[in-house]
């Protein structure tokens, strides 16, 4: 063999091979990095183990933890060609049981937003519930559902399914409930919530998950650049405690008309008692949508280009612009600091208080039904 031909031959398949062992200790470091990951974010929570579970498709990655069913993590491409991590979170599961009540990635629930005074009546019975936000209950009290370490099945590298059973009384709700969520990650870079629930005792039921987002990536300082838009005509004002008046409020000519595309913060600082009440937006908005799986909301980020829409089969979305965000510890993933307004959310919901309100959607679940409901946030860019 000619020594020129002979030389090239072994160079190159010394390249090959030199390439071939740097891929695999890429792809070694990879999944070492991600096991070393889980290990130090699991922990034992009253008795029960939790677990991070891994979605992937070719594009895009999620993580979910059986504590309180939590959305940890969702890495999505940007503009540039790579990944970013638009949802806020914590480093360990013991950070998250520490700091509960941020409900950082949560299914809340039994009874996500707001009931008054803490009471409902239901056939004649009235219930009293655990008051933790004032007079009120907030996201289903102390002992809700995002306090729970839910049973989890990994169903496929897609999907993960998580399972709870809250006990009749429990945080003061009536009936058994057996709720089920299951979170899907599509190739489309579709994340699909969906949530089923059944009881053995009329009870009411409102289940929502409270991801906290930033679209320019968690850990940066601002979501007011964000554009955003909302299909809804109105809202459902509150009074001086953030429960709903029963009234309904037209957005037209104020600082909640996001049915065209506006930055978040072009108006968040106006003179407007509703905002005042709320220190920015905390409000329900009531979708323009009918009955079924229908575009909600849009929010993009000039800075990634990244856009997320969220459809859902709710009559309603809370959008909260992170007013009560005030960084400093707890530190979130990766030692960033969350500061004021540095996420927003969107929870798919029924409307605040409506177990006392007649005027809303009724959120009363019975034996003889199923509560079934599906919220997805898509991302795509432009």
């Amino acid at each position: 063999m000619n020594k020129i031909i002979y030389v090239t031959i072994l160079t190159a398949s010394l390249l090959n091979s030199a390439c071939n062992q740097r891929a695999q200790q890429s792809a070694e470091k990879a999944e070492a990095n991600q096991t070393d990951t889980a290990s130090t974010f699991n922990a034992e929570i009253d008795g029960k183990e939790v677990q991070l579970y891994t979605l992937t498709n070719a594009k895009a990655k999620a993580t979910v933890t059986n504590y309180g069913a939590r959305l940890v993590s969702l890495l999505v491409p940007n503009k540039q060609g790579t990944q970013t991590d638009v949802v806020l979170g914590y480093d360990k599961a013991a950070t998250y049981k520490a700091n509960k009540a941020t409900f950082y990635g949560a299914i809340v629930g039994r009874y996500g937003n707001r009931i008054a005074k803490g009471q409902f009546t239901l056939d004649g019975k009235t219930y009293q519930l655990e008051k933790n936000d004032g007079e009120n209950s907030l996201h289903g009290g102390a002992n809700g559902v995002y306090d729970k370490v839910w049973d989890a099945e990994q169903v496929d590298e897609k999907t993960v399914k998580l399972t709870y059973h809250s006990i009749d009384g429990e945080a003061g709700y009536p009936g058994n409930v057996d709720m089920t969520v299951v979170y899907s990650l599509k190739d489309d870079n579709r994340l699909e919530i969906d949530y089923t629930a059944t009881t053995d005792k009329a009870t009411v039921l409102n289940l929502t998950n409270h991801a906290y987002f930033n679209l320019n990536g968690e850990g940066d300082a601002t979501i007011l650049d964000h554009d955003l838009t909302i299909y809804a005509d109105k809202i459902t004002p509150v009074d001086e405690t953030l429960i709903p008046t029963g009234k309904f409020l037209d957005v037209t000519g104020t600082a909640f008309d996001f049915r065209k595309a506006t930055p978040i913060g072009a108006r968040i600082n106006a003179n407007d008692e509703q905002m005042k009440r709320g220190k920015g937006y905390d409000h329900n908005f009531v979708l323009n949508k009918k009955d079924g799986l229908q575009s909600a909301a849009r929010v993009y980020s000039p800075k990634t280009g990244i856009e997320m829409e969220v459809l859902t089969e709710e009559p309603g979305i809370q959008f909260y612009s992170g007013n009560f965000m005030e960084g400093g510890q707890p530190i979130g993933k990766g030692g960033k600091d969350y500061g004021y307004r540095s996420a927003f959310c969107l929870e798919t919901q029924h409307f605040p208080d409506s177990p006392n309100q007649p005027a809303f959607p009724s959120t009363v679940l019975k034996p003889s039904e199923r509560y079934q409901t599906k919220t997805i946030y898509k991302f795509l860019i432009k």
